[in-house]
């Protein structure tokens, strides 16, 4: 099993980005340069997408593939499903902060939970990956901004290294299934949320529950990609 995965080696401060569903780690490549001057940076392609390859199993198993390749110390940031693997990763490598961005413990809705996405429309769009992969992929890619300028390199990233229809469908199972709140409110770190105003996928409104369980956050303009904006700090 090979993971890819690429460091910036400079001798400061560990981070880690890790990407979401269906991308690898060619989406952050507009913002290397700029967390290069404060980090040590290091991208890795989560298993079955973009250079890595398929890992057996769920979020456990992918977090457990992972953990060889998370420097001691790290800055942990995860974005969308990416931020389920940063908070299961800091259950054993203690990373030094948690970034959770436009994450989500809990990625569907249940008794309790308003702040995840429907169930029944979740499964929908499950249904329509299997019918047809380009079709779910073009839909889902629509959902990640309204910026055509975002659009064309979320596109290329997908293209360019298209994940494995088996690693699609086990993360969207790990969306599905997983709930994170628990083990997120009693990790002994710095946590912080950085959401768009205008995320599709991730509704702004989960500051309030963010901030009442003191995690520090961040509501930035744009959809489901605020490490793409301006104004954009780690």
């Amino acid at each position: 099993m090979r993971l890819w995965h690429k460091t910036f080696y400079n001798n400061k401060p560990p981070l880690v980005l890790l990407h979401g569903w269906g991308f690898n780690a060619d989406i952050f490549s507009s913002i290397i340069q700029t967390l290069s001057k404060d980090y040590e940076l290091t991208l890795i392609d989560l298993p079955g997408h973009g250079r890595s390859e398929v890992v057996k199993g769920g979020l456990i198993q992918w977090a457990n593939a992972l953990m060889p390749l998370i420097p001691k110390d790290a800055t942990l940031a995860g974005w969308s499903l990416g931020g389920l693997l940063a908070i299961q990763l800091s259950k054993k490598c203690l990373p030094k902060r948690l970034i959770l961005l436009a994450s989500n413990p809990c990625f569907v809705q249940k008794k309790g939970w308003q702040y995840g996405i429907d169930a029944d429309n979740f499964v929908q769009f499950s249904n329509t990956l299997n019918s047809s992969l380009n079709t779910g992929l073009k839909n889902f890619v629509r959902l990640q901004s309204l910026n055509k300028t975002q659009l064309v390199l979320v596109n290329q990233a997908i293209k360019t290294y298209p994940a494995n229809p088996i690693a699609l469908n086990q993360g969207l199972d790990i969306l599905l299934q997983t709930d994170l709140r628990q083990l997120l409110l009693t990790r002994k770190l710095p946590v912080e949320a950085i959401l768009g105003k205008k995320d599709a996928l991730v509704n702004a409104k989960i500051k309030a529950w963010y901030e009442s369980n003191n995690i520090k956050t961040t509501l930035l303009n744009g959809g489901h990609l605020p490490f793409l904006q301006p104004e954009f700090l780690l």
